[in-house]
């Protein structure tokens, strides 16, 4: 059987997720794919799980191999890949049974390079254990959707949400164009650099209004929540200029955006790295803004107006850089418990209003069996 799809699943160390995992993998509507597994060094009960599911499903392929990091885990993946597309799925997130379904068809009809799709959120909550869910959209405008795009020539759509499982992107493509991952060690952004990748070099996309892919963010040993990893995404920023700048007009034309896609992602790393290393890392993006400047390669015009301001501060006085972002973190934090503070008061009022103490004893027994349910289709 000819794969459609490619599903590839990089795994270490994710025993509590994936089970949750491949259950929506196996059970995909689609059933011409393969699915290929990565285990990358598992210490824990990871591998002994995927061997459970592989002799189920002749459809996954397990390599077994010593850690080296999700980068090469990756390309280890896709070089194994024969489907016509390739998708990604994290091993501590899921999927819905149809999405391969919904992104191949769309992908097949319009030979698209890639398609993706919104997709949600979700975390676990501690107190409750209620599971929150939060819808993310690809792009902030309803035109954006559901319309083929050359992305090399939209160079807008590199401002919209990075991340590189929501979508499936053809092998044909991937391989006409080199796109790989950067192979550092552990698991340290190396998806920015082939997201980047495929949008600078793709000539046929869509995005889809439809969320689909579910991605977790109570998983305490995501790379996200790694404050050790300071200067890794300053590493993948390099490499994927490596990659782009070799092709003069290329770089040329995306190198506004790449700057602008640099600066988002270094404001997210001030804010995930520890506070006693902030200084450190602010006098090191400084200086690379100060060299950007001097080669003409930051448009301003990209940024807002704050963002301009905060890059005079950055490039001339990173001293007042930090006390900006101090100031804003702390505006911010008012903001968030005033807020906070309002909800509470209404669901207080609501609470104790009649319609609410009906409504609570009406719904109680579907609520009992949706949690039943829950478990039962989890176990």
């Amino acid at each position: 059987m000819k794969a459609k799809v490619s599903i590839l699943i990089p795994a270490y160390n994710v025993e509590p997720y994936i089970r949750q995992c491949l259950n929506s993998v196996c059970n995909q509507t689609l059933r011409e794919i393969e699915i290929i597994i990565v285990n990358d060094g598992s210490k824990d009960k990871t591998l002994s799980i995927i061997k459970e599911y592989a002799k189920k499903d002749e459809r996954i392929i397990l390599i077994d191999k010593k850690n080296g990091g999700y980068g090469m885990a990756m390309n280890i993946a896709t070089q194994h890949a024969t489907g016509q597309y390739i998708g990604i799925v994290e091993p501590d997130d899921y999927v819905p049974y149809d999405m391969f379904e919904i992104l191949f068809k769309k992908a097949n009809e319009f030979k698209l390079d890639f398609v993706k799709a919104d997709f949600y959120r979700f975390a676990k909550d501690e107190n409750s254990g209620d599971i929150f869910y939060k819808l993310f959209k690809i792009s902030k405008h309803a035109e954006d959707y559901n319309i083929i795009f050359n992305p090399s020539e939209k160079l807008e759509s590199i401002r919209w949400t990075m991340n590189t499982w929501s979508g499936i992107y053809k092998k044909s493509f991937l391989d006409k164009y080199k796109i790989i991952y950067n192979e550092t060690p552990g698991a340290a952004f190396q998806d920015n650099g082939f997201w980047f990748q495929t949008f600078v070099y793709g000539k046929k996309a869509m995005i889809l209004d439809t969320p689909l892919y579910r991605n977790r963010r109570d998983n305490p040993n995501s790379s996200v929540k790694d404050k050790s990893k300071i200067y890794a995404m300053n590493i993948e920023y390099d490499y994927i200029r490596s990659k782009i700048e070799k092709e003069t007009e290329l770089w040329n034309s995306v190198k506004g955006y790449y700057w602008l896609k640099k600066w988002d992602n270094y404001r997210a790393t001030i804010n995930r790295i520890d506070d006693s290393v902030k200084e450190e890392y602010i006098e090191a993006i400084s200086k690379e803004f100060i060299e950007g400047k001097k080669n003409n390669e930051i448009d301003l015009s990209l940024f807002t107006e704050y963002q301009q301001k905060l890059i005079k501060f950055l490039t001339t006085n990173p001293k007042s850089f930090s006390d900006a972002l101090k100031n804003e973190s702390h505006q911010k934090s008012i903001s968030i418990e005033l807020e906070l503070r309002e909800k509470n008061k209404e669901l207080e009022r609501i609470k104790k209003s009649e319609s609410y103490k009906i409504g609570l004893f009406i719904t109680y027994i579907p609520r009992k069996l949706k949690k039943l349910l829950k478990k039962m289709l989890y176990k």
